[in-house]
Parts: C-alpha cells; structure tokens; sequence
C-alpha cells in the first residue's frame, strides 16, 4: 500500500519533469495591471497601465530610463539638500514613475513615504527630470508602464 501511495506521488512528477514541452513558470506568465481611479494625463490606456515583470520568454520589458541607477544616484546625492547638514540620517522609500507607450514619463510621485515631506518633494524633483524614456514593451508592443524604484538613505547618502 505504502509502494502504491509514494508511485502515485512520484510519477505524475517524473512525467512532468521528462515531458519534451518548454515550460514556463507561473511567475513566467503574471502580469499585473495597475488599478487607476482617476484617469492619468498623458497616457495611452488608462485602463491597461502594466507593471511589467520581465522573466524569460514572457514578452515583457521594462521601460528603459535615461539614466543608469549608478548615475540617477549620484544626481539625488548631488541634488537632494535635505541630507546635506544630516550626515547620520537614515530613511527608506519608494517612488512610482508612470512612463506612456510613447516613453514619456507621465507621472513621478512618491508610493512609501520617507519621515520628511520636505525630503519626498526633493527625491521627486529630481527622478521628474527624467521625462524621456524607451517604453516598457509586451510582446514587442510599447505599452504604458508602472516603474518602482526602491532606494534607501544610510548615513546621508542615497542609495537605489
């Protein structure tokens, strides 16, 4: 009985495992939508803005900023004046940039708030400065996308 149970078990498995047909993940597959109560000037689709998740052979790609992270960091270091006098202070957060199907950033504000409006505003001002971009495609069609970047201050100093 106990041989009987552990084939039933193991065999769907084994077939699954040597089956010849490319797999793709669940995850492969997702693709989330972001929910919009009010319509966002300047997209294309207000109703099908996607926070693309590109895993391999699922069709989707972020949108690509004009700035590399590396240098997108050294402007909030240069630019934020918040931390310049707070040399011990520390803080997280993240910013939602709405880039369009055209690759205009249409939209940059702040989803986790820091411990300083002051200091949102000027994180805010500065990734605003980066209104041209590739769009996020899927399947090859530029679509209009959600783009999430997490950055954290340690020490005065920020990091993406």
């Amino acid at each position: 009985m106990k041989k009987m149970f552990i084939s039933a078990l193991v065999l769907p498995l084994l077939l699954a495992c040597a089956s010849s047909k490319p797999r793709t993940s669940g995850l492969g597959n997702f693709m989330a939508t972001m929910q919009v109560d009010e319509p966002i000037p300047g997209v294309c689709d207000n109703s099908k803005i996607l926070a693309l998740l590109p895993f391999e052979g699922n069709g989707q790609v972020k949108a690509q900023p004009p700035l590399t992270k590396k240098q997108l960091s050294e402007a909030l270091n240069a630019e934020v004046t918040f931390i310049k006098d707070k040399p011990n202070y520390s803080d997280t957060g993240m910013v939602n940039l709405i880039v369009n199907c055209e690759g205009t950033m249409v939209r940059c504000q702040i989803d986790n708030k820091t411990q300083s409006p002051e200091l949102d505003q000027q994180i805010v001002a500065v990734f605003s400065k980066m209104k041209d971009w590739k769009p996020g495609t899927y399947k090859g069609t530029p679509v209009d996308s959600s783009v999430l970047y997490r950055f954290t201050i340690e020490n005065g100093v920020i990091s993406l």
